[in-house]
């Protein structure tokens, strides 16, 4: 088996995060498989229509297709694919992202039952979606976000700084106002701390959080959009990385900022607790309690033992995540096909 659609949003030219069709795709290409992709068109419906005209034209032509499969908008695009692969009679698998997709279950169960239920498989990269979608009785294996560590070169820490690193979208299910207010609380005792935050402004908040900056008077600088490169590159000259999310499954950015020697705090939302260990390997706070994420950051930019204990716990967590380890599970389920 060679041939393999994959479908889901190939955005980053556009100034997108890279998403797992960006990061996954190349890998399975460098294992031999022939790979096509849909879509990277920016506009939304722009993109589904060239994977609804992608699957009618190479559907039948493919050995498998692979579905990225989100909660909100792009669920739709995933369902209607979806249906045409059923049509013709091709095996898919749903890539299961974004930690909202409980909800989705709940919201759209006949939908949910037809688009799950009729895949070959489901693949949740996290413990946190594999048991939801198995307690809900779909065939489901856990396979995790593969992370290249060259890509991401660790730097060590000896003295930490109350230098706040923040990279997601700039959108409202991320929560970046959070990341704000923890800063203007640890500016309260280190009035040198300041923030970068990276990432696009999806929901159209970025004047809101300038305002709440320029108010407070925070010490925040806004990037947009970086590529992995420039923020890897950036990432050298702070210390901690903060994740605010309100609802997360397995976020490439965390395991990334990971690898590149960076202090991670993180809302104990999703699946974030089934990846980091709150005291081993990160912080974890109580989701929304800016309080809570501060006195965390000024714990651990006070405690030389905290930090040993979290530098110690990088290599073995990181280890789960590489292709070397990670590519034996797919291959495994791919061969299942033939």
């Amino acid at each position: 088996m060679k041939n393999i659609l994959y479908l889901g949003n190939k955005l980053s030219t556009h100034g997108n995060t890279p998403t797992g069709i960006e990061v996954l795709g190349p890998l399975l290409e460098s294992e031999g498989y022939s790979l096509r992709y849909a879509s990277s068109k920016k506009s939304k419906v722009a993109r589904l229509f060239e994977m609804i005209v992608a699957t009618y034209r190479f559907g039948r032509k493919s050995d498998l297709v692979l579905i990225d499969t989100y909660s909100t908008l792009n669920f739709w695009y995933a369902f209607l694919c979806s249906r045409l692969c059923v049509w013709f009679g091709v095996k898919y698998i749903t890539i299961l992202h974004g930690g909202n997709l409980p909800h989705r279950l709940r919201k759209s169960p006949g939908l949910c039952r037809k688009l799950f239920g009729n895949a070959f498989l489901s693949v949740a990269p996290s413990p946190y979606l594999f048991k939801i979608f198995a307690d809900e009785g779909f065939k489901v294996a856990y396979i995790p976000n593969p992370i290249d560590v060259s890509d991401f070169p660790y730097t060590r820490r000896f003295q930490l700084r109350p230098k706040l690193l923040w990279v997601r979208s700039l959108a409202r299910i991320y929560n970046p106002m959070m990341a704000l207010e923890v800063l203007k609380l640890v500016q309260e005792k280190y009035p040198d701390a300041e923030l970068c935050m990276v990432g696009p402004d999806k929901n159209k908040i970025l004047p809101k959080l300038r305002q709440f900056a320029s108010f407070h008077r925070l010490n925040v600088k806004f990037t947009g959009r970086l590529s992995k490169r420039e923020w890897a590159l950036l990432s050298e000259d702070y210390d901690i990385f903060l994740n605010t999310s309100k609802v997360d499954n397995a976020p490439f950015s965390l395991l990334e900022a990971t690898s590149l020697g960076l202090f991670i705090l993180s809302n104990n939302v999703g699946g974030i607790p089934h990846i980091f260990t709150d005291q081993k390997t990160a912080l974890l706070t109580t989701p929304g309690n800016a309080k809570a994420m501060a006195t965390a950051v000024l714990q651990l930019l006070e405690n030389k033992e905290l930090q040993g204990v979290l530098q110690a716990g990088r290599s073995s967590l990181l280890e789960q995540y590489q292709w070397q380890q990670i590519r034996k599970k797919w291959l495994q389920v791919i061969d299942e096909l033939r």
